[in-house]
């Protein structure tokens, strides 16, 4: 599993045009998944994310976690965060999920997160999306499963 989390100001995902999820200051992010995950690697997945320290105390300090400043989220399932690039110019995508085993996973996941963030949208699976948002400092965190559950 592969996690890319952006520390933002705002963020918002539109389908057709139309928004399908918005937040306000919190965390934009696109989740990539292989067929090799499960809800015990997701579980360790956003314990970890949930409870990094990256927004700013009173002193400045990177000191505070999503739920320490009342932030939201806004998850994307994004299958090309497996993309091989190793051979030729045209990724290879042989890697990611499957989108039935990666569709259960992803919806996991958002209902894990609501149960300690108040806010938590969300993209369609599968679907065309327009992702905006306002990257706060720049704060992109890239968190891969093959190394943080080894240390957890």
């Amino acid at each position: 599993m592969r996690l890319v989390i952006q520390r933002v100001q705002y963020g918002e995902v539109k389908v057709d045009n139309q928004v399908v999820g918005s937040i306000q200051k919190g965390f934009v992010v696109l989740v990539g998944i292989s067929d090799t995950d499960d809800n015990q690697i997701a579980d360790k997945m956003l314990k970890k994310m949930m409870n990094l320290r990256i927004f700013d105390d009173a002193q400045g300090k990177t000191n505070l976690s999503l739920a320490d400043v009342g932030g939201e989220i806004l998850m994307i399932s994004q299958f090309t965060l497996y993309a091989d690039c190793r051979k030729g110019n045209r990724p290879s995508f042989v890697k990611a999920g499957k989108p039935e085993h990666a569709n259960t996973l992803y919806e996991y996941m958002i209902e894990e997160c609501r149960k300690s963030c108040p806010k938590v949208e969300h993209g369609i699976f599968g679907a065309d999306m327009k992702v905006s948002l306002l990257n706060d400092g720049p704060f992109t965190i890239v968190l891969d499963s093959d190394e943080i559950c080894k240390t957890m």
